[in-house]
């Protein structure tokens, strides 16, 4: 394989095939790796193996990835699938680990399109078995047609966690109880944020769908729930919470938690991109033009990896993000771009109008910014509670690397992966300081574990 070309676009979600099969028509070189073992990120999902039956409980949205994914895989885009990034060098370098194996490429742009990740929602006992993500249930289902054991609760906020639902119902699983963490206060707060979204009535008209469904299910509904905890000793047993200043519990073998979705930020972090915060959905995204360009030269990102927006808005910005890339390497003339960006941008538009609302119907709990109890676990890896990270900060620890320093939080194999963010939250509510003054983990290179073996074979770049 000729290792040397002009783009490479890490993630083969909607936004990385979108951006491939637009900038391979344009007569861009284009490399696209991916962690997984086939096309379609979690949105699409083990698309090409799903069973035709399934359109019924995934739905006609599921599916709508099909044609982009057989576009893609028609295309000549160099694809390697089942391959981890190690590294990323400042003249994009990128080492790879693939069938055990580590190789290097380089390309003289990157677009990153690694998608999202499941908010870790740290509660008492959330470590339980038994225990695992609403979005992560719904994958498991998606590749490996498995369901969780029933009886369920769904405890959380946010639309995936009503989509799980109906796939659940859709499986004939009971569902015990639906437990929302947003209340009517959430929903008085996006009124104004409504006539925006009424451009897009027919993302409404689905919600309300759903809604009816849970309903017609029987599936009893709580909102505006707090002070959430998982009970059991070693397995979940149920969730306790508080419903309208009562104590209330609901029996369960599975608890599926769940407060959204956040930007995955790992790749964007470690080249030093600028980040911002975004308040509505308490998350940092990076800074980005109207294409997709961040604050370093030659990085541009696509997908939910931007900013949470679900499947047709990464599509649309993965198609201007290849666009642009085109632009800048010769391939077309920046009145070209335009031109082809124009139907991009206008499904982008409308795309775009349901989000403010959307993302202030469904705010993550504020609970999880600074879990009370000193028992609950912040670093599952290396099994640090919030009383640690609470004392830690009362010694004088002002940023995440100082409360790794002084408890170890975020050393673990997943590299802070469930506890960075929850770290950063917890500094800034303690001491009343702005989180993006706070700030986050430093992302350390290799991004993923890998062999003493398979580290000593590689042929480090100087510049990494």
């Amino acid at each position: 394989m000729d290792n040397t070309f002009d783009l490479i676009i890490i993630g083969a979600g909607p936004s990385g095939i979108a951006a491939a099969v637009t900038g391979s028509s344009l007569g861009l070189k284009i490399l696209v790796v991916d962690e997984q073992p086939e096309p379609g990120g979690q949105i699409y999902r083990s698309m090409e193996r799903s069973r035709p039956e399934n359109i019924d409980i995934l739905g006609k949205d599921y599916f709508a990835g099909k044609p982009l994914i057989e576009v893609f895989r028609a295309s000549d885009v160099t694809y390697m699938p089942n391959t981890t990034v190690l590294n990323i060098a400042s003249d994009f370098e990128v080492d790879l680990l693939t069938g055990g194996v580590v190789e290097r490429v380089r390309g003289q742009r990157m677009l990153l399109c690694i998608g999202a990740v499941e908010r870790p929602v740290p509660i008492k006992n959330w470590t339980l078995l038994g225990v695992m993500g609403a979005a992560a249930a719904d994958i498991l289902f998606k590749s490996a047609n498995m369901v969780p054991t029933e009886p369920v609760v769904l405890a959380g906020s946010g639309p995936l966690m009503l989509l799980a639902a109906c796939h659940l119902i859709d499986n004939g699983v009971e569902i015990a109880a639906m437990v929302e963490t947003a209340s009517i206060k959430d929903y008085i707060k996006a009124a104004p944020f409504l006539p925006k979204a009424l451009f897009n009535l027919s993302y409404l008209f689905k919600g309300l769908q759903m809604r009816l469904k849970i309903k017609r299910a029987g599936v009893p509904l709580y909102i505006g729930c707090r002070d959430l905890e998982v009970v059991g000793d070693n397995q979940a047993e149920g969730l306790r919470f508080r419903y309208l200043g009562k104590q209330k519990d609901i029996a369960a073998n599975t608890v599926l938690l769940h407060e959204g979705v956040v930007p995955n930020l790992r790749l964007s972090q470690s080249l030093n991109c600028e980040h911002q915060w975004y308040a509505p959905q308490r998350y940092f995204k990076p800074e980005l033009d109207t294409w997709g360009q961040t604050s370093v030269a030659g990085v541009s990102i696509a997908g939910d990896s931007a900013g949470i927006g679900g499947g047709p808005i990464a599509t649309a910005k993965g198609h201007l993000a290849a666009l642009d890339c085109a632009q800048k390497l010769g391939k077309i003339s920046e009145e070209v771009r335009d031109q082809l960006a124009l139907e991009h941008r206008k499904n982008l538009n409308k795309e775009l109008s349901i989000r403010p609302f959307l993302d202030h119907v469904f705010p993550p709990n504020p609970q999880l910014a600074n879990p009370a109890d000193d028992e609950i676990l912040i670093c599952r890896c290396e099994e640090i509670t919030a009383g640690q990270v609470r004392m830690a900060i009362a010694q004088g620890a002002r940023h995440p690397a100082q409360i790794k320093g002084k408890t170890r939080a975020g050393m673990g194999p997943c590299q802070g992966r469930m506890c960075a963010a929850t770290i950063s939250e917890m500094i800034a509510d303690c001491c009343a300081i702005d989180i993006q003054e706070v700030g986050s983990l430093k992302i350390r290179t290799p991004l993923k574990p890998l062999s003493i073996e398979q580290y000593a074979n590689m042929a480090l770049s100087e510049k990494s």
